[in-house]
């Protein structure tokens, strides 16, 4: 048989919670250096329980838990801060992270520099900062965490590097070829801009939002035909159709 894993107050963030049983909760977590995991909150949904003011989203806690297997049992969490308060657009900005995170981590890998990424991102967001550039940094950290990252520095046909002043279509699975002119094709950067996209210099209007055309292909095509509640939200909200920093 597998031994209990036991891990001790570890920092984490709550991504999401869903009701299990009477009073219980399954809730996914982002923890430092465990990734994603699965936790059962025992009681959690009870009038008295313990964690009910804890148990929040954008909250920045430590955890512990033990078990067997990818559902595994919450012990023990504590708010180390308080929450990060997010609003409007910043509130679904940060819903539509969490969600990503569900969608495209494994539970169990690892991702320290991922949940940094994800801290600094809920702070910047709370403190008001531009939404689209801060949601465009974090979606190349985290396709660069699963190895999906773009390739914004040579072209995939024969691997030299790219040209700042020719232009490349880019295609999902293979990143940058030179694009012709003519040919019909899909989305077509300067060399310029996806060198720029690569370091997460967005120093141009048009340049956010060539990487957001480019983020939201790459990030469509990771997700095999998933879609995400939080884009179909926010596309039920704006009468216009037309979201906004996600990349939708």
């Amino acid at each position: 048989m597998n031994s209990i894993e036991r891990v001790e107050f570890e920092a984490a963030f709550l991504l999401h919670a869903m009701p299990y049983r009477e009073s219980s909760q399954i809730i996914e977590v982002l923890g430092q250096h465990h990734g994603r995991i699965g936790l059962v909150a025992r009681g959690s949904r009870r009038p008295r329980s313990r964690w009910k003011q804890t148990l929040r989203s954008f909250q920045p806690m430590r955890m512990s838990w033990a078990g067997r297997g990818t559902l595994q049992t919450l012990g023990a969490a504590e708010a180390t801060a308080r929450p990060l308060v997010l609003t409007g657009m910043r509130l679904m900005a940060g819903w539509y992270m969490n969600e990503l995170l569900i969608n495209l981590l494994h539970r169990g890998d690892p991702h320290p520099d991922l949940f940094a990424h994800y801290g600094a991102a809920l702070a910047a967001l709370s403190e008001g900062k531009e939404l689209e550039p801060v949601l465009r940094r974090f979606e190349l950290v985290l396709l660069a965490e699963i190895g999906y990252g773009l390739v914004t520095d040579r072209d995939a046909v024969d691997a030299q590097p790219l040209q700042p002043e020719r232009m490349y279509a880019y295609v999902a699975d293979r990143g940058p070829v030179p694009a012709v002119v003519g040919a019909g094709d899909g989305l077509v950067l300067s060399g310029a801009d996806l060198l720029a996209i690569g370091r997460g210099d967005f120093d141009r209007p048009e340049r956010l939002l060539g990487a957001k055309r480019l983020l939201r292909e790459k990030l469509n095509w990771c997700l095999g035909g998933r879609s995400l509640k939080t884009r179909q939200v926010l596309a039920a909200m704006l009468s216009d159709g037309v979201i906004d920093g996600i990349g939708a």
